[in-house]
């Protein structure tokens, strides 16, 4: 059995005003059984807070350090934790 953990990337590049958390919810939902949210930052990063498997977290992450994405990803900072909970879904913030 996977234990869930949580995941909080920093991503920075051009990523505001691409359609970058869309895309990054639309990813969330595709990989399923995620929840969190994205978010912009007012110094140009997205913060990107997921909580699931670490296999569906990694998937995630490996999107999000791919270049598979809207924009430009310059680099991906993340921390690893465990769950909070509290979310419902996946969001956009």
């Amino acid at each position: 059995m996977s234990e869930d953990v949580r995941l909080v990337a920093w991503v920075r590049g051009r990523v505001q005003d691409v359609g970058f958390r869309w895309f990054t919810r639309a990813k969330a939902l595709e990989i399923g059984a995620l929840s969190g949210f994205a978010l912009n930052l007012g110094d140009g990063r997205v913060q990107v807070v997921a909580e699931g498997s670490r296999e569906r977290c990694d998937r995630l992450l490996d999107w999000l350090q791919a270049g598979d994405t809207p924009g430009r990803v310059d680099g991906v900072t993340e921390i690893w934790d465990t769950p909070r909970g509290g979310y419902e879904g996946f969001a956009i913030r």
